[in-house]
């Protein structure tokens, strides 16, 4: 055998016991965060991919108790934190304080904010000023802090699941466009179908609720989000993630007319990196070992939708940038049949 075949026989063995591992963790947190299937597949693989995530959805969606599960099962020290008008960007990274010793000799120290962690629960992000806001920044970007300027690394892996309300508005701070960029995807938390909230009402209303269990370590999350980069990608999903991603910018010359009227700016290179990876996810998450181009579509809309802008007009007109993804993304599936 040789030393190609060996090696790629050893990443398809790699790659099922990293699916086996990963079904797992999908019971494991699913015994507390009961249905919503394709929220904890988004949000799984946000942390396979290495990436945060921003769930937008209304109050007792079960938000935060997904971020707690999450914290168990794979692993991570987890962190919450409630984002109101008064926090100040001390309040997360953390801060000198002047101590006094035995001897009487004064020295700083630095006392870690909450984002110290390896989850971090941004609750109701959008609900701090923009300065704070902007203290993640560089934490999301490059996994560390500078404070007091001291550049201080975040413990591996680092994520960061924030929540928005998109009812309250009033008092809010919308995220500027180069934070919004930082989230790999942005999952929809809707209410649960019927069957489900009965299932919910059964198991949370009792005198025990079913507890979750650690499934992965933050050593091995790291593994596997250097295990799914390794994952072979066809020239035909490239293809497509080009081809959507170029779509959606209004200045390209394939860019629908649709688009075009409508779009102010769309996604950049960042977007076509989180695709990228993001199909390798799914198709972790679903027990197969290389993504195909139906996964691009169906990541099309938690991937774009936060990285692209309506004109003004557009929406005085009530536009909808999640239509115009199914939209699209429903040509390019009938063009794909069609070839």
């Amino acid at each position: 055998m040789s030393d190609h075949a060996g090696a790629a026989e050893d990443l398809v063995a790699e790659i099922e016991a990293l699916e086996d591992k990963l079904a797992e963790a999908k019971r494991s947190i699913t015994a507390r965060f009961i249905g919503q299937e394709r929220v904890v597949d988004l949000t799984l693989s946000s942390l396979l991919c290495g990436g945060h995530a921003l769930l937008i959805g209304l109050p007792g969606l079960g938000k935060t108790r997904l971020v707690e599960t999450l914290s168990t099962v794979m692993g991570l020290n987890g962190n919450r934190v409630q984002f109101t008008p008064d926090l100040m960007p001390a309040d997360i990274l953390g801060s000198e304080v002047l101590e006094t010793g035995a001897n009487g000799e004064r020295t700083f120290k630095f006392i870690e904010g909450p984002i110290f962690c390896q989850l971090l629960m941004a609750d109701e992000i959008n609900r701090a000023s923009p300065r704070t806001q902007s203290a993640l920044l560089q934490a999301m970007q490059e996994k560390q802090v500078t404070v007091a300027g001291q550049t201080r690394s975040l413990e591996a892996p680092f994520h960061v699941l924030a929540t928005q309300n998109p009812i309250e508005q009033e008092g809010t701070y919308p995220l500027p466009e180069a934070q919004l960029d930082r989230f790999l995807v942005q999952i929809d938390v809707a209410y649960p179908d019927r069957g489900t909230e009965k299932d919910i009402l059964l198991a949370t209303t009792g005198t025990e609720e079913a507890q979750s269990h650690q499934v992965f370590t933050g050593e091995e999350l790291i593994a596997a989000q250097t295990l799914l980069r390794r994952m072979p990608v066809g020239d035909a999903v490239v293809e497509m993630i080009l081809d959507l991603v170029r779509a959606f910018r209004p200045s390209d010359p394939s860019s629908p007319e649709r688009v075009k009227d409508i779009v102010a700016w769309g996604p950049g290179p960042r977007a076509a990196q989180a695709l990228m990876l993001t199909v390798r996810a799914r198709a972790l998450l679903q027990g197969r070992l290389a993504p195909s181009p139906e996964d691009v579509l169906d990541m099309a809309k938690p991937v774009l939708v936060h990285r692209m802008a309506l004109t003004f007009s557009a929406r005085a007109r009530g536009e909808d940038l999640g239509a115009l993804i199914d939209e699209v993304a429903a040509g390019l599936r009938r063009t794909e049949a069609a070839a």
